[in-house]
C-alpha cells in the first residue's frame, strides 16, 4: 500500500453530548456521511453503554471537511453527502472552493452547488501563469500574429489582468486549483 495517499474520507468524531457536559469523552469516528445514522448504543460501545441523561450527539471534531468548528450529526451528513458526489480526485478542489468563500451555495444552506462547481473548476495547475498559458495557447489568443510581434506580448500582465476573473487557491503538496468566476 503507498503510504504516500492521503485519505480524503470526511470523517467526524460524534460524542454523546451529556457524557461530555459532565466530563467524559465518550464519542467515535465515524465517515461524515453516515454521520445522521449514528446512534447512542454506537458511541458509547467501548464506554459501557448509555448513562441517564444520554439523549444528544455532537460533531466535536472532523477531518476532510471545508468548514470550521463542531456541527451536528444531520449537518455532517449533509456535507459528507455533498463530498460525496465530486469523484475522490476532486474533493481536495471543492473543500478549497468552500474555503476560498467565493463558492456558490445550494439552496438556503452552506452546502456547495455541485454543479456550479463543475462549471468553474478548472483543473489543478503548478501555477496560475501555466494555466494563463494553456488557456492563451487553447484559445488561440497569439495564433496568426507574427511571431517578431508575439514576442513582445506582456504575460505578465495578460495573466495578471486576467487573474481578476479567476479565485485560485492552494493545492497540498504544491500547486494551485483554479476556479473560473462566473
Amino acid at each position: 500500500m503507498d503510504t504516500n495517499i492521503l485519505d480524503s474520507t470526511p470523517r467526524v468524531w460524534i460524542g454523546c453530548l451529556h457524557c461530555y457536559n459532565s466530563g467524559r469523552l465518550v464519542g467515535e469516528w465515524f465517515d461524515a456521511v453516515d454521520a445522521d445514522e449514528v446512534t447512542l448504543t454506537d458511541v458509547h460501545r467501548g464506554a459501557g453503554g448509555a448513562r441517564g441523561g444520554c439523549e444528544e450527539l455532537w460533531c466535536f471534531d472532523h477531518e476532510n471537511l471545508p468548514v470550521r468548528g463542531e456541527m451536528s450529526p444531520h449537518e455532517a451528513a449533509e456535507w459528507g453527502g455533498s463530498l460525496a458526489l465530486v469523484p475522490e480526485h476532486q474533493r481536495e478542489a471543492l473543500c478549497a472552493w468552500v474555503r476560498s468563500g467565493g463558492y456558490v451555495a445550494e439552496g438556503t444552506g452552506d452546502l456547495p452547488s455541485i454543479p456550479d462547481f463543475e462549471d468553474r473548476y478548472c483543473g489543478e495547475w503548478e501555477s496560475f501563469r501555466e494555466y494563463a498559458e494553456e488557456l492563451a495557447d487553447g484559445t488561440g489568443l497569439l495564433s496568426g500574429v507574427p511571431d517578431d510581434v508575439a514576442r513582445y506580448f506582456d504575460w505578465s500582465a495578460w495573466t495578471r489582468d486576467l487573474a481578476f476573473d479567476y479565485t485560485v487557491e492552494d493545492a497540498p503538496g504544491g500547486g494551485v486549483f483554479v476556479f473560473r468566476n462566473l
